[in-house]
Formats: structure tokens, sequence, C-alpha cells
């Protein structure tokens, strides 16, 4: 992917003939950034903190520092999705399944939305529980291949995955900072201090 092979050393020969925007004409078409570098602009605007992983042992170590820098150390982790919790069971974590006992979530998502750097999860995630109810920090494990466009894609891509049965509580988190109370728009959502392990699997 494109942004994250520029951030972490991998560098690309600009050709000559690439153009400034400066140099484009007034009525052509803006240039559309790639997918990842949107999201990951987008992502980072909303307050949330990613970790690029290259492997699944990256995703562990970037865990253990969040835990470390955080002092979760003693601290419950409220793991509900049970496949989760198998892939995390060498990474020493308090486990519970008692969100009032839980300093942090750790979880996945089912869409990492481009257009506006929100994370699409459902009830595969959540269960039936309400995102004021979960705890206030958040850690999403995520793969590059989960990146849409926009919510609509998302939810086809959960309508097709699961056409057995839909999940259900679908919601985006597009909040991972505490907003001023007197912004309407953000009313009724809930922030969430949050922290995406993104792993490449492109």
């Amino acid at each position: 992917m494109s942004l994250f092979r520029k951030i972490f050393g991998l560098k690309a020969d600009k050709s000559d003939d690439e153009l400034k925007s400066t140099d484009r004409g007034r009525y052509m078409p803006e240039v559309k950034l790639p997918i990842d570098e949107r999201f990951t602009i987008n992502f980072k605007a909303n307050g949330g903190k990613f970790l690029y992983c290259e492997n699944l042992s990256e995703v562990f170590q970037n865990l253990e520092n969040i835990i470390q820098e955080n002092a979760w150390d003693s601290k419950n982790v409220l793991l509900l999705d049970s496949n989760l919790k198998d892939k995390f069971k060498n990474s020493d974590l308090k486990s519970t399944r008692v969100i009032s006992e839980a300093t942090y979530f750790l979880t996945t998502c089912e869409n990492l939305i481009a257009n506006d750097g929100s994370l699409l999860i459902s009830s595969n995630q959540i269960f039936e529980k309400k995102l004021n109810e979960l705890p206030l920090n958040f850690v999403v494990f995520g793969t590059t291949s989960q990146m849409v466009e926009n919510i609509g894609e998302g939810l086809r891509g959960i309508k097709s995955k699961n056409r057995q049965k839909i999940p259900t509580n679908i919601t985006t988190i597009k909040q991972f900072k505490a907003q001023d109370d007197k912004d309407f728009l953000s009313y009724g959502s809930s922030a969430k201090n949050l922290y995406l392990l993104l792993l490449e699997d492109l």
C-alpha cells in the first residue's frame, strides 16, 4: 500500500512527468488519493492512533507497547470474541467478559471506512452492547484488506459475507477524542480512546 511504504522506508522513484496540482487545468478532475492514504488522514483527524504492522509478531509487540504505555499490565481486558482470544492467547492478557471489570476492550471490526476515517462494527464484535456501555479504551485489530471507500460499500460487504445470518447492531465509531459539548453533531455519540493495530495483508 503506497502510504505505508512511503512512511516505513520503501522509497519509490518519482517520475519526472508527475503533475503538481498547480500545473493542472482548472477543469481537470481532482487527483484522488489512494484509499489507504485517505483512511489514514481521516482516521488521524478523528483523533485515532494507529500502528502499522507488517506481520502478526509486530501486532503482538505493538499491543504489548500499548499496554505498557498506558500501565494496563495489571488491568483486565474485555474480550468478547473467542477467535480473537485464541489469536492473542500467548499475549498474557488478563481477560474478562464482564464490562464493569475491564479497563480496555480488544476487538476486531467489520471495515475501515476511508472517506470519513471511521470503523464499522456489528454484533460480531460488540454483540448487543451499546458503545457507551463499553470501556473508554479500545484496541482494534484490523487489516488493510478491510479498507473500503464508504459505509455503503462496507454494508454490502457485511451482507455478502453473512448471507445466512446478517449481523445486527451495525454502527460506526468515528470519534476517538472528546468533543466540545456544544458540538451538536457529536450529540449522543460515544468518543473512544482508540488504538488501531493495522496488519498489512495485501
